[in-house]
């Protein structure tokens, strides 16, 4: 807020009144301003000479207004604005100096800027922009393999944005694995993106401890049980290698035995001691072992141990240890009256044991709702207790109820249960484990819960009467989610979701990235009043470079930018949606293969755009070596 007091002061005393801040719209945005201004992929003849009362005049329309943005007052979100200023005196705006500004006249034909340069001010001066632009991208467009070779020798040059290339060159689709694992000692946020073999490996046995921890915590799904090992082995931490340990049981990692060993081995015992995949060999050793947490760690494999060990266990001198071989003998064995008041603490036990049959039913009418709440997630519950909860006076209990997996579906709807449709949901875990059962599939597809059928969704195969159900749900989400994950979803139902959903963090670009999403006739969209489904049309494998052309001018935004990614798009489209009024279209089309080099080259030094340059592959190889090179001595100079 003080910045923008700043900025309406400083035009104040230009003698300019702001009338009102405001989004480009369908105007020329002031990002694209500034890369003018810096003589950046713009048309001949932009830089002029000192902007005299001519110029301004040509500017500002008959109620002395046209728009600004000053350099270092940025306004706006990913789209910086313009801010309409009313000129108050009957000379030039004060405008000149610093800190520099670019102005638009209110029908964007002309275009004032004055930025600070090495050699002293420079002066932008357009009339006639839009044709100016034009005219320009169609002249930026033919170019020789000589022109573009004299172009890639001299770049990088100064580096003027090192951290910037350092960032994204990373994510430039043509860089080696060589570079990738080079760019680890000097930036490893693109780690995030990356899925290349050679380059986790890399990363995994990296000397950073940083880089390490990035690559645990970024890729867990994506590492192979050979990485995890080595990820573990690596970690001079011993806390931290039993938690990589962890994380690589979760994620279906068999780690050796003598890995074990070793962790077991180490001042971390407690931690390693409730490694889920810990071999069975082992727990005698834990169940004696001299450190309570380490006992009560063996407390969690109760099925594996042996008579002997469990009554060693349930008779420790421990109360921690005690109490934790109790909770596991009674997830099997009711729990009496006279253990369930010794406990110190009953939640654990409310939620995981079984009871006897008079102490059960005393508490699934206690008075506690907390008590209640616990006991209706409780797995061991048995059937009379479950039947009096399901009746019970609060929503969030009954609701609890609805969702266990030992009710018939003919008993869930009897449930009076509270749901919010529109509230985030998550695949429940029983329904999640029986995905590979057709019969229960088909049963569950039923159900009058959409939790349950939206967890039904999320099956990669369905039978196919439980997909055309499904496809058919009243809750749009189940509809969503089998859309998402399911590899038999139809057709029909996939372009029916396309048209209010074109993907998620977790399944991005889904539904129109499913394998069984039409393609053939798409182009019958191409003057659908919806834009999303105008974005269809270069889907189509009839479609043509024609049709990418149109669709790169279309009035919104989202078509222009599938126009921007698409292979087919021109170089000359290409450089003309560089001055896109929508900062995700300017990006895409700065990352088009097919732009120009010597445009491409200026953008990578152009402090808005380089991020996104280094990112296009058509930079070739030895030049982004380069560029990584400079990139690296520049920030090593700056530390």
């Amino acid at each position: 807020m003080q910045r923008r007091e700043e900025l309406h002061e400083l035009l104040e005393r230009a003698g300019l009144t702001v009338v009102e801040e405001m989004t480009p719209g369908s105007l020329f945005p002031p990002e694209a301003g500034w890369r003018i201004a810096r003589g950046i992929a713009a048309p001949d003849g932009a830089a002029g000479q000192a902007l005299d009362a001519t110029r301004w005049r040509q500017l500002i329309d008959g109620n002395g207004e046209f728009l600004v943005a000053v350099l270092g007052h940025r306004i706006g979100g990913n789209d910086s604005w313009w801010i309409r200023v009313r000129n108050t005196g009957d000379g030039v705006p004060e405008l000149t100096g610093d800190p520099g500004f670019v102005a638009l006249s209110l029908d964007g034909q002309v275009l004032l800027a004055e930025i600070p340069g090495p050699d002293g001010p420079r002066v932008t001066a357009l009339d006639r922009l839009p044709e100016r632009l034009e005219e320009a991208a169609a002249a930026a467009g033919p170019e020789t393999e000589a022109e573009r070779a004299q172009v890639w020798a001299a770049v990088p040059g100064l580096p003027a944005w090192p951290l910037h290339w350092a960032e994204g060159i990373g994510s430039n689709p043509a860089a080696p694995d060589e570079l990738l694992i080079r760019l680890l000692d000097v930036a490893d946020d693109f780690l995030h993106g990356c899925s290349r073999p050679a380059v986790l490996d890399a990363a995994v046995a990296h000397p950073d401890p940083r880089v390490r921890a990035r690559t645990a915590d970024t890729f867990r799904p994506k590492l192979t049980a050979e990485q995890w090992v080595r990820l573990v082995r690596a970690e001079p931490s011993p806390r931290r290698r039993v938690l990589w340990a962890e994380q690589a049981c979760t994620w279906g990692a068999a780690l050796p035995e003598d890995l074990y060993d070793d962790l077991l081995a180490g001042p971390s015992r407690a931690q390693a001691a409730e490694l889920p995949g810990l071999p069975a060999h082992h727990l005698p050793s834990l169940v004696t072992d001299a450190d309570p947490p380490v006992r009560a760690a063996a407390c969690n494999r109760w099925e594996d141990l042996a008579a002997p060990l469990r009554a060693r266990l349930l008779a420790d001198t421990d109360d921690t240890v005690r109490t934790a071989a109790l909770l596991a003998h009674h997830t099997a064995i009711p729990m009496p009256r006279e253990v369930f008041a010794s406990l110190a603490a009953h939640r654990q036990a409310l939620e995981q044991c079984r009871f006897e049959a008079e102490l059960e039913a005393e508490l699934v009418r206690d008075g506690d709702t907390e008590v209640r709440r616990a006991l209706a997630g409780n797995p061991g519950l048995g059937a009379p207790g479950v039947a009096v909860l399901a009746q019970d006076p609060h929503d969030d209990v009954r609701s609890a109820v609805a969702l266990r997996p030992d009710l018939t579906e003919e008993q869930r709807a009897a449930v009076r249960y509270d749901f919010d449709p529109t509230s985030m949901s998550h695949t429940l875990p029983w329904v999640e484990d029986l995905h590979s059962d057709p019969a229960a599939m088909r049963r569950l597809a039923a159900s009058p819960h959409p939790l349950v059928r939206r967890s039904v969704a999320r099956a990669r195969h369905l039978p196919p009467d439980a997909v055309e159900r499904l496809a058919r749900d009243e809750d749009r989400v189940v509809r969503l989610f089998l859309a998402e994950s399911c590899d038999d979803a139809p057709a029909d139902l996939l372009l029916e979701v396309w048209r209010w959903w074109d993907g998620s963090f977790s399944h991005p670009d889904r539904p129109r990235s499913h394998p069984n999403f039409p393609r053939a006739g798409l182009r019958r969209y191409a003057d659908d009043p919806s834009g999303r489904m105008r974005r269809l049309v270069l889907d189509d494998p009839q479609s043509t470079a024609a049709d990418v052309a149109r669709l790169a001018r279309d009035p919104e935004a989202e078509v222009r930018q599938r126009a921007a990614a698409d292979p087919r798009l021109s170089p000359a489209d290409a450089v003309r949606l560089l001055n896109d009024p929508a900062d995700h279209v300017r990006g895409t089309a700065t990352r088009h293969p097919r732009l120009p080099s010597r445009v491409l080259a200026g953008l990578l030094h152009d402090r808005d755009t380089a991020r996104a340059a280094v990112t296009n592959p058509a930079i070739p190889v030895p030049v982004l070596n380069r560029i990584l090179d400079a990139a690296a001595a520049a920030m090593a100079a700056q530390r």
